[in-house]
């Protein structure tokens, strides 16, 4: 192919702002997580003190993720984030295990998962629409199988907002931008009120609150403190979007890093004043391992009326996270069919709509499977421990590339080096073999889940170099 036929290629189109490029980082993370997490960390970590200090310690691991990230999203202004940043750093290889489990598992798991959390809301308020509410049922030979009109709610929320995705990214990000918005403000108003007005049944006094006696060993607590990390992780999972989208954001070298500093920041200040409202609304004993924590909160300050409109909200915050994710997903699976590393359809670009329109729809059609199966929550839960040791990979990535790349312009180089991405490195590898240690069969299962990726790894690299001959 020679020079003029690659420019008559469709590109990417530089469309977004700073204030886009934030609102993507804030509206990928704060979905459903922060509504229904507290519950779970209250299990792990019955003080108060305690599950203030996980959240903190989550929300500056993110920050100092964030710190890292924006040097090589200035470095490699492309489309791909992470797969971009770990191919550079350790070879085809590396990029491509992340890749494969990040569209399998982790991306799409993830998307199912937001999908059927967004259909039980709708069931709150109809109940016909539920995941309550069966359509047909099978149990055969110890097999069960059960499929319900909730399942079908989360499927056309997936292929609604995949459809609005298809029409470019201005269209997207303007209704990700209007749900993030709402997302805030609706917040913002919950934390305001709870400090002020509401009823509150929990803790009041600031000693009390910080507060960090539980009566365990400094071993038990340590270990205890690791699982809750884990799952913190995931409700601050996908701070990292920016970077997916790297090649449709203006001024780059600027946009990304403050896009992902300002958005961290904000979310960490959110989720901390939501836990703060947590504590002083409920005793620690009834929120211990309370799913929708959000509600009871809810009701508990403001009485049953209000808990209508609070549920409207997470219904909102989670269907705007659902649009976030969607929109920067399909950005990985392409830069992996550019470099010939995954399905070579998923390597178009639409030449109207400048999206990658076939990623875009394979991401639409598996997660739905995924939502039609039931297995979204198990996949999900088996491999996203393995997203703590992709992380450590990006971070030390930043450390590698200045030596293996010292030529290579950084238009922002990440403040602290090296000792903030050492940091947020050696955290990340600590979490992970916390993970393996104490959940030692899900941890094997899901790195057998990625081993699959071994043969389509070969088959792919092989056709690959026949094609090139």
């Amino acid at each position: 192919m020679n020079h003029q036929e690659s420019e008559k290629k469709p590109q990417f189109l530089r469309k977004l702002n700073l204030l886009d490029a934030t609102f993507l980082v804030i509206g990928a993370v704060i979905g459903s997580g922060i509504f229904m997490t507290a519950g779970f960390i209250a299990e792990y970590l019955p003080s108060p003190g305690l599950i203030l200090l996980v959240w903190l310690a989550g929300g500056l691991i993110t920050i100092s993720g964030a710190l890292s990230f924006a040097e090589l999203g200035a470095m490699f202004p492309r489309t791909g984030g992470q797969y971009i940043y770990i191919r550079e750093a350790y070879g085809s290889w590396a990029g491509f295990f992340f890749g494969w489990g990040f569209f399998w598992f982790i991306m799409c798991g993830g998307i199912a998962t937001l999908g059927v959390a967004f259909a039980e809301f709708v069931g709150y308020f109809l109940p016909s629409l539920s995941t309550q509410s069966y359509i047909f049922q099978l149990n055969v030979f110890g097999f069960s199988y059960s499929l319900s009109a909730g399942q079908f709610v989360a499927v056309g929320s997936i292929l609604i907002l995949s459809g609005l995705n298809y029409f470019g990214i201005r269209t997207g990000i303007i209704v990700q931008n209007i749900f993030t918005f709402l997302r805030i403000g609706s917040v913002a108003a919950f934390v305001i009120l709870g400090l002020t007005l509401g009823k509150k049944s929990g803790l009041t006094h600031y000693d009390q609150i910080l507060s960090v006696e539980t009566g365990l060993s400094f071993d038990t607590l340590i270990k205890l403190f690791g699982l809750a990390l884990i799952a913190v992780f995931w409700t601050y999972d996908g701070w990292y979007s920016a970077n997916c989208t790297a090649e449709e954001i203006k001024k780059p070298e600027r946009n990304i890093p403050l896009g992902l500093i300002l958005g961290t920041l904000g979310i960490t200040l959110i989720y901390l004043l939501m836990n703060l409202v947590y504590i002083m609304a409920l005793p620690i004993d009834k929120m211990k391992g309370v799913t929708r924590i959000g509600e009871l909160a809810s009701n508990q300050l403001f009485g049953p009326t209000a808990t209508h409109f609070f549920s409207a909200a997470i219904m909102i915050s989670i269907f705007g996270c659902l649009s976030a994710t969607i929109l920067y997903g399909p950005r990985v699976y392409y830069a992996m069919a550019k470099d010939r590393s995954f399905f070579q359809s998923m390597a178009y670009l639409h030449p109207r709509y400048r999206v990658p329109s076939k990623a875009l729809v394979g991401q639409a059609i598996w997660s739905s499977l995924l939502c039609l199966s039931g297995t979204y929550e198990d996949l999900f839960e088996y491999v996203v421990f393995a997203l703590v040791i992709f992380f450590a990979l990006t971070g030390f990535a930043v450390i590698i590339l200045r030596f293996k790349q010292p030529e290579r312009k950084r238009p922002y180089k990440a403040w602290g080096y090296p000792v903030i991405p050492l940091l947020f490195v050696l955290i990340n590898v600590a979490v992970f073999f916390n993970t393996v240690i104490n959940q030692p069969f899900k941890s094997m299962i899901g790195l057998i889940m990625l081993g699959i990726g071994i043969p389509a790894f070969l088959y792919w690299k092989k056709k690959a170099r026949k094609d090139i001959m």
